[in-house]
């Protein structure tokens, strides 16, 4: 029986081979589609990139700077601050009954601004009047014993103990008046500390108290305020700003600055330097320096962040233009002659213009090119007059 039996595991069919062969099959034809259709995608781009005959190309503006730009021997940043500023406290302590004065309003110098409530003071007041009236009262009838004491001794009528006593009288009499009178002042003194003045002409800044609310002079518990009101002299605006160490010589008093707000980048201010602080703060390595306002308007407030240019000796006066310019990199010279492509309808248009003063970084425009034209920025060779342009 054993010789009779027949191996069949040669007949068994091995399916893992079967599917991997199948997926080798299938994997091929992929790849070569794929590639297939990167080729065409590529090639149609070309196609329509030879047939339409566009460039791409990056473009850069024409722009106006002034003249200031080009003399600064340095530029800073900082900020305006008002040289005269105060919050506003009361020397007394009280409810705050009345605020007559809220943001940008105007103050002036011992104008009365807040009071506080008085009632109290009030009544230490009166009676501090009231006790000198007595006191007042008093002293006729002393001043009438003491000479009627002193003619009395000269008959030998009185003693010289009484005459003492009458004396001694009428001094405390004319001591307990001077202290009435103290006792007033002290109270109407008082009654003045309830209100609180402007102590220079101003604008108030922020308010810090509301009418119902404790003042202290040094604000003593966390429910009480100190300032009710912060004022600042608009007169007396000056940008500070921190000047490097190693720059510091490039400064001196009285130069010429012009003044930008970071909130109003086109209006230029005239300044000077005001004051160069004698000291260094030696974390930052820098130099404060004080700049004046030779003249500004209602847009400056305190704490603006602004960029100050320290002009060179050229500019006198802060006798500052302004002036058209394009970036050398957009320019083309030919025969002397300068040139630029402007972007006109998607078409480079080769325009010569008439130029100016030239730096490294531009070129001043005189005529032929405006400022709301598009230049292309570094033009290459392929690029003619009329050659279709794509940004």
């Amino acid at each position: 029986m054993s010789e009779n039996k027949v191996d069949l595991s040669s007949l068994k069919i091995n399916r893992n081979q079967e599917n991997r062969g199948n997926g080798k099959k299938f994997i091929k034809p992929i790849i070569i589609i794929s590639v297939m259709l990167v080729l065409v995608v590529i090639g149609y781009l070309a196609f329509q990139s030879f047939v339409s005959g566009e460039i791409e190309v990056t473009t850069t503006n024409v722009s106006i700077i002034s003249s200031s730009e080009t003399s600064a021997v340095l530029t800073a940043s900082g900020y305006v601050v008002a040289q005269r500023k105060a919050a506003v406290a009361s020397k007394g302590t009280g409810r705050l009954v009345f605020l007559g004065v809220e943001e940008g309003d105007p103050v002036y110098n011992n104008q009365i601004i807040a009071k506080l409530e008085d009632s109290d003071i009030k009544a230490q007041l009166d009676q501090a009047k009231a006790n000198l009236m007595l006191q007042e009262a008093g002293l006729k009838e002393a001043t009438n014993q003491f000479e009627r004491a002193k003619n009395l001794l000269k008959t030998n009528s009185s003693t010289q103990s009484e005459v003492d006593a009458a004396e001694a009288r009428y001094l405390t009499v004319l001591a307990s008046i001077q202290l009435a009178k103290a006792s007033i002042t002290a109270s109407e003194v008082a009654m003045e500390n309830t209100l609180i003045r402007a102590p220079f002409n101003g604008t108030v800044l922020t308010k810090n108290a509301d009418v119902g609310e404790i003042v202290a002079p040094f604000a003593a518990s966390a429910s009480s305020k100190a300032a009710v009101v912060t004022i600042a002299d608009m007169t007396s605006l000056q940008m500070e700003t921190d000047v490097s160490e190693s720059n510091i010589f490039r400064i001196k008093p009285g130069q010429n600055c012009e003044i930008t707000l970071d909130a109003y980048p086109r209006i230029k201010y005239p300044g000077s330097v005001a004051k160069i602080v004698p000291t260094a703060d030696r974390s930052k390595a820098t130099v404060m320096v004080k700049v004046a306002f030779k003249e500004y308007d209602k847009k400056v407030l305190p704490e603006m962040s602004a960029k100050v240019l320290f002009l060179g000796d050229e500019i006198k006066n802060n006798e500052v233009t302004e002036m058209l310019v394009v970036p050398i990199s957009s320019v083309v010279k030919k025969n002397e002659k300068y040139f630029v492509y402007k972007i006109v309808n998607g078409t480079a248009e080769l325009t010569q213009f008439q130029s100016g003063r030239e730096s490294d970084d531009y070129v001043e425009v005189l005529s032929g090119v405006t400022e709301s034209d598009k230049l292309i920025n570094n033009p290459s060779d392929k690029i003619k007059d009329g050659t279709k342009v794509k940004i």
